[in-house]
């Protein structure tokens, strides 16, 4: 893959952070540091969670299983849950300094929890070895670096792709446009002629070119990249002003008005799905390691994936973004045996055979070779998309703000009224700041 590796040029980065040492959450213990001989070999029981269903917890047992046979002294206790209850829990434990030894952490989460200093510095562990990140893309680790400390590592990437159902387009008979150097206006305007060629599903379900992509707030932080702006500042203010949310907003204020987006009432009908995985539109941007789920839900198995349009040709402004990440309890006993776990799952290569691109792309160059690849398979493709569109990621991943989620949602909440007529651009700028503003004190 033509990524930029950290090789020579990781030394000089990890050693310009300033390092923090491990605390044991006041426990009064003496704890492994950097300067230990040898790795410590006691028994131990670590706790580690994750979110997801059962298929993602038969993986990590499968993975786990294999950990226990390399590092028979280090006994490993699991729980899951659902993404809403998984982090009702973490905010519980963290109030009570008793979160996981090792637990997946969401990049929306890091801000919130750094603030509060509840996630260990992984630095220490990177710079002694225990951790190893030669594998891995350096824009991707900058992801959980926050003042200077490593509180996540990215287990895997996605990135932005334009997913095309080449049944529909060949149907209303458009014609999408160069991948490489469309821009947003080109893309709208693919969106108008597959609304407007008049054809509809058997059931009689009308065609669209696409849902509204301005009702994703992370649709507006690539959009802002383009530009060249920074959406999140470094000390969790953001980069951009309520012109900007009305500039994108106004991006597809025809296709509203002339109804040549996907009903916004058909689409929270069709919800969890929607017009694209029901076959109904023909195209939709999301993170490219959906395309599984699409596959799934849609059968339509010649599902392909594009490049995102951009504001000026060709200059998409991509960034890779963990699609979860591994952090430790800032409270840990045990975290040289807790770092020993996360490159387990970071850099094993069978762990990447174990869960191929099903948490995206994984990061380590090792385990990204590790995966099946057959020809065709959805894998194959996610890997080979993103090795395509490598040279087009030039941006740090954006860390989200503190009460990134109640922002998010209430930016879908506006969009949904937006769509239906009832505010106007502006309108949605001042209510959604005001939201903001309050949310992520």
């Amino acid at each position: 893959m033509k990524r930029t590796l950290w090789k020579t040029a990781a030394v000089a980065a990890v050693a310009a952070l300033a390092l923090t040492a491990c605390s044991s959450g006041g426990s009064g213990d003496a704890e492994p540091t950097a300067t230990t001989t040898g790795p410590d070999t006691s028994p131990v029981t670590l706790n580690f969670t994750w979110w997801g269903n059962d298929d993602r917890a038969a993986r990590y047992n499968e993975a786990l299983a294999l950990f226990k046979e390399k590092y028979p002294y280090i006994t490993v206790q699991t729980s899951f849950a659902g993404f809403p209850d998984y982090w009702t829990a973490r905010s519980t434990e963290a109030a009570g300094r008793s979160l996981p030894d090792v637990m997946q952490f969401d990049l929306s989460y890091l801000r919130e929890f750094n603030q509060n200093g509840q996630l260990l510095d992984l630095q220490e562990w990177v710079d002694n070895g225990t951790i190893d990140l030669s594998g891995f893309d350096e824009t991707l680790t900058t992801a959980g670096v926050l003042e200077d400390k490593m509180i996540g590592i990215p287990t895997s990437t996605n990135t932005f792709a334009m997913f095309q159902n080449p049944n529909v387009i060949e149907q209303t008979g458009a014609t999408f446009p160069d991948e490489a150097e469309y821009t947003w206006e080109d893309y709208n305007d693919f969106i108008a002629e597959v609304s407007g060629a008049g054809a509809a599903t058997p059931d009689g379900y009308a065609l669209y070119g696409a849902v509204d992509y301005t009702a994703t707030f992370w649709f507006f932080i690539q959009w802002l990249l383009q530009k060249g702006i920074t959406p999140f500042e470094d000390d969790g203010t953001f980069g951009f002003d309520e012109a900007d949310v009305v500039e994108f907003l106004e991006l597809t204020s025809d296709l509203r008005a002339d109804k040549q987006v996907f009903p916004v009432d058909r689409n929270l009908a069709l919800a969890p799905k929607g017009g694209f995985t029901v076959n109904e539109t023909a195209s939709e941007m999301s993170w490219d390691n959906f395309l599984a789920a699409y596959v799934a839900d849609s059968g339509t198995q010649n599902l392909s994936m594009a490049q995102i349009p951009s504001i000026e040709p060709g200059e998409k402004a991509l960034f890779f973004k963990p699609s979860m990440l591994l952090s430790s309890g800032a409270n840990t006993k045990h975290p040289e045996q807790a770092a020993t776990l996360i490159n387990f799952l970071l850099t094993d290569p069978e762990v990447g055979t174990i869960f191929g691109t099903s948490k995206g792309v994984p990061a380590d160059a090792d385990q990204r070779a590790a995966v099946d690849t057959t020809e065709g398979s959805v894998d194959a493709q996610v890997i080979a998309y993103e090795e395509k569109v490598a040279e087009q990621v030039t941006e740090s991943t954006p860390i989200p703000v503190k009460g990134f989620g109640t922002i998010e949602a209430k930016w879908r909440t506006l969009a949904e009224e937006l769509a239906y007529g009832t505010l106007t651009p502006d309108e949605f700028a001042e209510q959604w700041f005001s939201e903001a503003e309050f949310s992520t004190q």
